[in-house]
């Protein structure tokens, strides 16, 4: 059989994110890192040099010829360079959030469908195996009644253009979607200084009839990320940075006349595959490059997620 050619990938954005892309792309079976660039041109010479790649300071010049672009410049800019990298390549990844608000996130959806894009949005908890068992887990519930996101992250504060809801909570967002289907009602409270939204905390209601209460904070002193599902038939913690799912029966409850109740209860460990989210999505990605099948989550789900990020914004600051 004859080998499938390397994708050749350019990466714009050398910031924390964009330094990670970088640590995976350079590894990435059947990619080929073909240019990374930045405004920094001092950063992107050192790590063009450390990594076998180019860069340079003209962006078109160095989309000439690559097949795929990874976008890990701030919110802000994810509009224009995707505009930008649209003149020359069809395979587009952005990182979360697709845009920086709701109407340039439309403005951005009728333009991929107009140009055809193929767009995978950084939506990597999708990809975060403790989620995928979970997923797995409350399929094969007989009901899932709610689910609890919690997310914190003191160190988030030092983002500036984007708020606690468009900066954390837009990734249990796109969970809550993903794993308990379309949003019919939003209730939503929170915290803001200056107009920036620091705390936050939202109820969804969802048209299959489960709930999802999410909470994200900028100012909590513990960092946290976990889901807890509450099932007919079990209970589910999973705690996203340890990867560890724990799930929790109760078995049978027994009580004799003139005795107490006896409550037996198990609690099992499911076990979660080591495996980096961050490696799984641009996997995804480079497939998607390879065969057009999208396998990540698309800019229509982007826009999803941006609609109840507006309405819980709007909610908080009402």
């Amino acid at each position: 059989m004859k080998d499938t050619k390397s994708v050749r990938v350019g990466l714009i954005g050398l910031g924390s994110m964009g330094r990670n892309h970088l640590r995976v792309l350079s590894m990435l079976k059947g990619v080929d890192l073909a240019f990374i660039y930045d405004l920094d041109a001092a950063l992107a010479a050192r790590l063009a040099e450390e990594n076998g790649t180019v860069t340079g300071s003209d962006l078109e010049l160095l989309l000439e010829g690559v097949d795929a672009v990874v976008i890990c410049t701030p919110t802000v800019t994810h509009s224009e360079y995707l505009r930008r990298a649209a003149e020359k390549v069809s395979n587009i990844f952005v990182e979360k959030p697709l845009a920086h608000d709701l109407n340039e996130t439309r403005t951005l959806l009728d333009f991929i469908a107009a140009r055809g894009l193929n767009v995978q949005v950084g939506f990597i908890e999708r990809f975060n195996p403790a989620v995928q068992q979970l997923k797995s887990v409350v399929d094969g519930s007989r009901q899932v009644i709610s689910m609890d996101f919690t997310r914190t992250n003191k160190l988030s504060s030092r983002i500036t253009d984007v708020d606690v809801v468009t900066d954390l909570m837009i990734h249990d967002i796109d969970l809550a979607i993903y794993l308990n289907g379309p949003v019919s009602n939003i209730a939503a409270q929170g915290w803001a200084t200056d107009g920036m939204i620091n705390f936050a905390s939202a109820s969804l209601t969802h048209a299959n009839g489960r709930f999802s209460r999410i909470q994200a904070s900028r100012i909590t002193e513990k960092k946290m990320r976990s889901i807890q599902a509450t099932c007919i038939d079990m209970f589910v913690d999973c705690e996203l940075m340890r990867k560890e799912l724990l799930v929790n029966r109760q078995s049978e409850i027994q009580h004799r006349d003139g005795g107490p109740y006896r409550i037996s209860a198990i609690e099992e460990t499911i076990e979660v595959r080591p495996q980096e989210a961050l490696l799984s999505e641009l996997q995804a990605f480079a497939a998607m490059c390879q065969t057009g099948n999208l396998q990540g989550p698309s800019a229509a789900e982007a826009l999803a997620a941006a609609d109840i990020c507006e309405t819980i914004q709007q909610l908080v600051l009402a």
